[in-house]
């Protein structure tokens, strides 16, 4: 498909309302024309700001992750360290960061991974996945108030066969995971 095959599949935006601000989500109710002249009076988009994840391993090889309770679920979970990228911040620098306050943990060699979305239908933002290699433990967790987290190094062979038996859930996180197996020819 070209370029311009796609801009002929574009909604015309008619109309925008912002139903709900703050800091963490936005929701908008968008007004939009199809191409084939179909009117949608309400197509609800969910606003974020950019989000990474990182891939940190130690120069042994050990998965820095990290285990923190999720609340839309209800429960406790084994995760790569993410978070929010802030206004102006490069994602770059934003995963660094998260990295560091979360688990202690920075320095190494830095790879953007992969750029994927969690729900393009409805969201509107980009999650920046990254492979840190050789980090080291630098400083103590500078963790928000609002978080508990535990850090724990897992091996690859752990973390693999949480994948495997289906232990990771989220989803943002599963896909660089398995990318990173995938590429690497690891697993069975």
């Amino acid at each position: 498909m070209t370029s311009a095959d796609s801009n002929d599949m574009k909604w015309n935006v008619l109309s925008t309302e912002y139903l709900f601000n703050r800091p963490w989500l936005t929701v908008r109710r968008d007004t939009v024309q199809l191409p084939n002249g179909t009117i949608h009076p309400e197509y609800y988009v969910l606003e974020y700001p950019k989000w990474i994840n990182v891939i940190a391993i130690t120069p042994e090889g050990k998965f820095v992750m990290v285990r923190q309770y999720r609340h839309g679920l209800g429960i406790v979970a084994t995760e790569l360290c993410a978070g929010v990228v802030e206004d102006g911040e490069d994602p770059l620098d934003g995963a660094k960061r998260e990295l560091l306050e979360e688990t202690g943990y920075a320095g190494g060699e830095w790879e953007l991974s992969m750029v994927i979305s969690a729900n393009p239908g409805s969201q509107n933002n980009l999650s920046y996945c990254y492979i840190a290699r050789g980090v080291e433990l630098v400083a103590e967790q500078h963790l928000d108030t609002t978080e508990d987290i535990r850090v724990e190094l897992l091996s690859e062979e752990e973390v693999y066969g949480m994948l495997e038996r289906d232990e990771l859930k989220q989803s943002l996180m599963c896909a660089p995971l398995w990318k990173y197996f995938a590429t690497k020819g690891c697993g069975r």
